[in-house]
């Protein structure tokens, strides 16, 4: 074992973070805040690191980030006693508190945060015409593709595909989703109504600022990278991911885009096995003619479960992700959630002792709040983080921890097609059944809000466009106040309702 580190000690840290994104970077810069005399261990696959810039407090419990990508030893001047080690993680000996690395070297740690992430969901392992994007490097693959373009197919309803079908110009675009609307992560059929018109109007030619700076690696610029390498792991985009990237097929129209619902992929078939078949594919569905057998030959078949098949260029897997727990769960007891993800209890312990997890990686597995609920999001990554090495802080040294705000009520911001979009508490009803009503109050072009009640109380709330009510919103759901004396007044747009509960 002579050579590559075999005779030297293991290296010994208090505290040691596994993972660069949002969750591990804020676990890190959160310990080393509070042992500043400790060395904090931050071991990283990654080059590049994410950082949590312009940060704002909207509300007690909505907050708005932008995400950076930085060279590491940016955080290691912000922190000095942060070490950023550059290499995978090869196997965790839970039993012992070590870590090797795929560098060959291993170190021993008092307490261990998991914050590795998760990986997309292909719909295709190894397929070179599908496309799996979570992250920039994956959406620049895409973009490349893109450029030769005239026919894509998106699969998935979450966030990314909502945004990579709206900012597509000038290729087609057949969207597979299973649901019946769109962006059913994020919304309801009422919601989806309000925005399609968005993908059928034509696009003001805004000037993007980008606010993200990519810094890449000396020379991976030059090597190609391999398209559907999905192993790889980046960092989860943001909310502004595609911004900045040219996203412009061949085409010279701006939007056509035709959304197949209640269907997922069946089979995907080559051309040569799609000529094999002697089956026809479609022609893309315009209002003058619907179905047609199509004559172009394509690179790709997507057969869809609702019996179309449909060729393109490629197929772009949206589908959502995978917590990356691979190398940890060799040898190691620990409790995985339904999802995947490694199971956590309300003090992000996992089932290993001195193991906490935090983000994408793990699995809420408290009682929660009756609103608020688990989603893989940048916002929940950072408050996990933050909130594991709080934990890991307090029982190190030997203190009460209370469960921290931020799981009181479940509060994302993001944008959709331009739209300032706030979902609150149970937003789809999720978890309700049918024990509740829903208002809703729609200007179209405007604004879409929705509440979702529940014994006369308000549980959640979709709010798109500049509708300043969140704030309003977020202290009735938090103080589960009876508004059935209200009635429709609730979302009357002449009624000042801030007023009413100051």
């Amino acid at each position: 074992m002579a050579g590559a580190g075999g005779d030297r000690e293991p290296a010994r840290s208090r505290f040691a973070v596994v993972g660069g994104g949002i969750a591990g970077v804020t676990c890190a810069e959160k310990l080393a805040t509070e042992f500043p005399s400790e060395d904090i261990y931050l071991m990283t696959a990654s080059p590049v690191i994410k950082a949590v810039t312009n940060f704002r407090q909207v509300s007690k419990t909505l907050e708005e980030f932008d995400v950076e990508e930085q060279p590491s030893f940016l955080l290691e001047k912000r922190y000095p006693n942060i070490k950023v080690i550059k290499s995978g993680v090869k196997q965790l000996k839970g039993g012992e508190h070590k870590i090797f690395t795929e560098d060959g070297k291993e170190y021993i740690y008092e307490k261990l945060c998991l914050c590795a992430g998760a990986k997309p969901k292909l719909i295709l392992e190894g397929n070179p015409y599908v496309l799996g994007i979570r992250d920039t490097d994956s959406a620049q693959a895409f973009q490349k593709n893109l450029a030769q373009a005239e026919r894509i197919v998106v699969v998935g309803n979450g966030g990314i595909a909502l945004e990579l079908v709206y900012e597509i110009q000038g290729c087609e675009v057949i969207w597979a989703i299973k649901d019946k609307a769109i962006g059913n992560t994020f919304f309801d059929a009422g919601a989806a109504e309000f925005l399609i018109p968005k993908l059928t109007a034509e696009k003001q030619e805004a000037p993007l600022e980008c606010k993200r700076t990519k810094y890449t690696v000396e020379g991976s610029k030059e090597k190609e990278r391999p398209t559907a390498a999905s192993d790889k792991l980046g960092s989860a985009l943001g909310p502004d991911w595609h911004e900045g990237l040219h996203l412009k097929g061949t085409k010279e129209f701006s939007h056509k885009v035709h959304i197949e619902i209640l269907c997922e992929v069946k089979k995907i078939h080559l051309q040569q096995e799609f000529i094999q078949l002697q089956q026809t594919s479609l022609t893309f569905p315009t209002e003058e003619k619907n179905v047609e057998p199509e004559e172009v030959l394509w690179p790709v078949y997507v057969e869809l479960t609702n019996g179309k098949i449909y060729g393109c260029d490629f197929i772009v897997s949206a589908t959502g992700v995978v917590p990356n727990v691979k190398p940890f769960i060799d040898g190691n007891n620990f409790a995985v959630g339904e999802d995947g993800g490694l199971q956590v209890d309300e003090h992000m312990h996992t089932s290993v002792p001195d193991v906490y997890a935090a983000g994408d990686i793990c699995t809420a597995a408290w009682e929660p709040s009756p609103v608020w609920h688990q989603m893989r999001l940048w916002t929940q990554a950072r408050q996990m983080g933050w909130y594991a090495a709080k934990c890991m802080a307090a029982d190190a040294l030997g203190e009460p921890i209370d469960m921290d705000f931020s799981f009181e009520l479940f509060a994302h911001v993001t944008k959709f097609f331009n739209y300032k979009v706030v979902v609150l508490g149970k937003y789809n009803a999720q978890g309700l059944g049918s024990d509740h009503e829903l208002m809703l109050r729609c200007t179209k072009g405007q604004e879409y809000v929705k509440v979702v009640l529940q014994n006369g109380r308000m549980v959640g709330a979709v709010l798109i466009g500049e509708t300043d009510l969140e704030e309003t919103f977020e202290n009735l759901i938090l103080n589960q106040m009876d508004l059935s004396a209200y009635g429709e007044d609730l979302l009357n747009p002449d009624i000042d309702i801030e007023d009413y509960f100051d």
